[in-house]
């Protein structure tokens, strides 16, 4: 008997009707289902089976805080660039993820903190795919200092410091470098620079890259697309490799150009 989560997209009625249909066949099998999942009943879980898209798994990531129970993941989403399988494939899917018929993918995780002028710190968080320092109104100045260096300012829309997972995120819509998911890096990406320097940098995983709000104009800190906080002049972001990981549920070796054909649909080019 094992101990199964399931998060389900609450706006998609295929999504649900799905969840019902797995949740009676596991009882039927003699598991335990955990629906809703939410971050106090992570505890013993075997497997969590995320149905949606790309954005129900970040949600499922945020649910346990941590746990690296590993995720799999069903795509009822438009891309699906992190789900393992299609909906009509859930059972025998779910069946192979917990006879262990199946790889787990360990993907890099950010530290997030956030720290207000004189160093305090106001909140802690952890991603999957990026932290966003982003306006709260017109273009800001952002200060990044590296290991402690200060090293330029931008005037910009935001700046995006992304995981190579997120790499095919928000990343990827500012022209950001596509990076092999399972790669260790940090990329940190100008949106809408104003200015000649506006490319990605891309960092040892070892880095610290810190986020200074220069200027009186405010910002907003999204750390997977949760707003986390509000920013002023003189608060940071400091952004690290979490000593935290996501499990993913993946069938067949890991190909990284076969994923890229695949979900951008470059098959008959």
């Amino acid at each position: 008997m094992a101990v199964v989560g399931l998060v389900v997209h609450e706006h998609r009625n295929e999504a649900i009707d799905q969840a019902a249909g797995l949740a009676s066949w596991l009882t039927s099998e003699g598991h335990e289902v955990r629906h809703p999942l939410n971050g106090d009943n992570v505890e013993g879980l075997a497997l969590v089976v995320s149905l949606g898209g790309d954005g129900s798994i970040l949600r499922t990531v945020d649910l346990l805080n941590g746990a690296p129970v590993p995720v799999l993941g069903v795509n009822f989403g438009q891309l699906g660039y992190l789900t393992a399988c299609e909906p009509d494939q859930v059972q025998e899917a779910v069946s192979k993820a917990l006879s262990g018929e199946c790889q787990l993918e360990d993907r890099m995780m950010l530290c997030v903190e956030v720290q207000n002028a004189e160093g305090k710190m106001l909140a802690i968080d952890h991603a999957l795919n990026e932290v966003v320092v982003e306006r709260h109104g017109p273009t800001i100045r952002v200060g990044v200092s590296l290991d402690g260096e200060f090293f330029t300012s931008y005037a910009a829309d935001g700046l995006i410091v992304a995981t190579p997972t997120g790499s095919t995120a928000y990343a990827f819509s500012a022209q950001g470098p596509i990076v092999d998911a399972t790669h260790r890096s940090l990329q940190v990406t100008p949106v809408s620079a104003h200015m000649l320097f506006d490319r990605t940098m891309v960092l040892d995983p070892a880095t610290e890259v810190r986020l200074e709000v220069l200027g009186d104009r405010p910002a907003a800190c999204n750390v997977d697309g949760r707003e986390q906080a509000l920013l002023s002049e003189g608060d940071q972001v400091v952004v690290t490799a979490s000593d935290r990981v996501t499990r993913l549920v993946t069938f067949g070796q890991h190909h990284f150009a076969r994923v890229l054909k695949t979900k951008f649909g470059l098959e008959d080019r």
